[in-house]
């Protein structure tokens, strides 16, 4: 062997050791995990994700409805299927009555959480913060209708419209920046404000919300890149953690592109995992559907996200129709695919634990940061 191969794996074993006794993993080490190419140290690393995610969760998955609520959107982002001048786009804005009646098919089912998301819509974003309120009070309906948590996915709202949410029973606040090089946000992001965008979220967190950051890969982004999303992840001190590979849609200009290996999704869930053992990762169904749920499991995903009723004439995100007409996009739909991992769906206790004590651990790094102030 080599002393350069030598000294690589010394260094694989070294973060890995590290990570199981609860040490920081740093952007030197991120950088290098992911330029792994030995497919038996991948492997070793998706085997310590899932140790680490057995240790906090045990063998518990928390199962997410969706909802997307408007397809309608100001923003020209380039990577987006619902980007406003994308003529292909299946553009609608479901009624409250339709959305409170996929919520409640969702919440029949068996899920933790209803997703409501929408694009940045018109209807609501160019008529000032009253033009929110029917969507405050569709929240707080969904919420005391179903009894469960809800995550609201709206764009980059005013802070009292985010206000507005909390106090109507939201308790998820999601809005990716997608990647944190600066550069690359603004040719995928067009005309947007990095720094109102990633403020935002820091704001939810003062406002005691919850908050989900994301990223896509195989955008364009390096290695490096990713270690600084992982770095600004950590200042948010984000509560749950997406990655998602990019895939081409049609009508925009980056139509064309070149997606990325279904590893490279794989790989960054499992080094989320690595760097935020204690948080939530999901499996997104708007990648592969159902065929691509086991590989991200065991990677170290925790969350299975993107779950949709059929017949509701609902979209998805990265692949807006695949699974769900034909319901495989449904808790039912899973279960086979959670025991193959030896995993099983949580209990709705079990997720309402969990945020209660997620939010009292925020709450106490405020109150101290408040006093170091």
């Amino acid at each position: 062997m080599s002393m350069k191969r030598f000294q690589s794996r010394h260094r694989f074993e070294f973060i890995l050791n590290s990570v199981k006794k609860g040490q920081r993993l740093f952007k030197d080490d991120i950088t290098f995990l992911l330029g792994l190419k030995d497919q038996q140290q991948i492997q070793t690393m998706f085997e310590t994700a899932r140790a680490l995610r057995t240790r906090h969760f045990g063998n518990k998955i928390f199962l997410y409805g969706f909802v997307y609520i408007s397809t309608f959107c100001r923003n020209n982002c380039k990577f987006c299927f619902f980007r406003r001048s994308n003529t292909f786009s299946l553009r609608y804005r479901k009624k409250p009555a339709e959305i409170i009646e996929a919520s409640c098919r969702l919440a029949d089912s068996g899920v933790h959480l209803i997703d409501l998301t929408m694009g940045e819509d018109p209807k609501f974003f160019f008529h000032g913060r009253s033009a929110f309120d029917e969507l405050t009070s569709l929240v707080s309906s969904v919420r005391s209708i179903t009894g469960l948590p809800v995550m609201i996915s709206p764009g980059v709202v005013p802070d009292p419209v985010l206000e507005d949410f909390a106090a109507g029973g939201a308790t998820w606040y999601a809005c990716y920046q997608e990647t944190h090089q600066l550069a690359l946000f603004k040719k995928l992001r067009i005309g947007q404000s990095y720094w109102e965008r990633l403020g935002k979220k820091y704001f939810a967190h003062r406002i005691g919300m919850l908050i989900e950051e994301g990223l896509l890969c195989g955008i364009g982004e390096t290695n490096e890149d990713v270690a600084e999303s992982i770095e600004v992840i950590r200042s948010l001190d984000a509560d749950q953690i997406r990655v998602m590979n990019f895939v081409p849609q049609k009508g925009t200009p980056m139509e064309g592109w070149v997606p990325p290996e279904p590893t490279r999704e794989l790989m960054i869930i499992a080094i989320m995992r690595l760097a935020f053992p204690d948080r939530l990762i999901p499996a997104s169904l708007d990648v592969e559907g159902l065929a691509g749920l086991k590989p991200r499991l065991e990677a170290g995903a925790n969350v299975v996200t993107s779950l949709v009723p059929p017949g509701q004439g609902l979209a998805g995100v990265a692949q807006s129709c695949l699974d769900i007409e034909d319901a495989r996009r449904t808790p039912d739909s899973v279960q086979s695919v959670l025991s193959s991992c030896g995993l099983q769906a949580a209990s709705l206790d079990d997720y309402l634990d969990w945020i209660a004590n997620r939010r009292r651990e925020v709450l106490r790094k405020s109150t101290e940061r408040k006093v170091i102030c």
